[in-house]
This record gives C-alpha cells, sequence and structure tokens, in this order.
C-alpha cells in the first residue's frame, strides 16, 4: 500500500513540475527510485524431520506446556492415555515453559534424555 502510495506521489510530483519537467523525466534526466519498504526476507533453510519411532514402548516422551489455555488440561489427558496405552513409557512433564521461555537447561535435558516431545500448542 505504502509502495503504491509512493509511486502515485512521485507521477504526481513530475506532472506538477510541468511539460518540461515531464519530457526530462521521459528522456531520463531524472529518474527515481523506489525501494519495496517491506525488505526482503532471508533465504529459509529447510530442515529435514526426525525419523519416527518404531516403537513407545520404553521411550522417554517429554511433554512441553507452552501456557496457552487449556493446555494443562490437554497434558494431563495425554499423560493417562499414554499411563494406560503404553504403560513402559515414561512421560515427563515439564511445566509451564512457554515457546519462547524454555530454558537452556531445559533444552539440554530434552536433548540428552527425550526420545521424544509433544509440544502442547493449544487451541
Amino acid at each position: 500500500m505504502k509502495l503504491r502510495i509512493s509511486v502515485v506521489a512521485a507521477l504526481c510530483i513530475g506532472f506538477i513540475c510541468g511539460a518540461a519537467g515531464v519530457q526530462g523525466y521521459a528522456q531520463g534526466a531524472g529518474k527515481i527510485t523506489v525501494y519495496n519498504p517491506m525488505g526482503a526476507p532471508p533465504p529459509i533453510q529447510m530442515k529435514a524431520m526426525a525419523e519416527r519411532l518404531n516403537t513407545l514402548d520404553g521411550k522417554t516422551i517429554y511433554m512441553v506446556n507452552t501456557g496457552f489455555i487449556g493446555t494443562d488440561r490437554f497434558m494431563e489427558i495425554m499423560t493417562e492415555w499414554f499411563a494406560v496405552n503404553y504403560p513402559k513409557t515414561t512421560i515427563v512433564n515439564s511445566g509451564d515453559a512457554g515457546m519462547a521461555n524454555i530454558s537452556p537447561a531445559l533444552r539440554a535435558e530434552i536433548k540428552e534424555k527425550a526420545d521424544a516431545v509433544i509440544i502442547g500448542l493449544g487451541h
């Protein structure tokens, strides 16, 4: 939208300057450089997904609660479900970590001990 306004304003200035100004612009005497105000996003580095576990029996699964409304109940239900359906699986609830607030210590612990992670995003 701002780019469109900038271009329209530049054209209006050219018309206001009179016929000589427009003629000079058309002949290349004056050039206007317009930049895209949105910028260019950095290139995205694609990463492969983690390999799927062949079984959950005997595995350690960390559950990270991001703090959205209702996520605590979701984690509670999932923990109960795993206890019934996969009794050999160890479930570790991380509490209310929040996506931006996952501590470096928790990240290191997950990297070292977890076979899988379930992140409760809510909604």
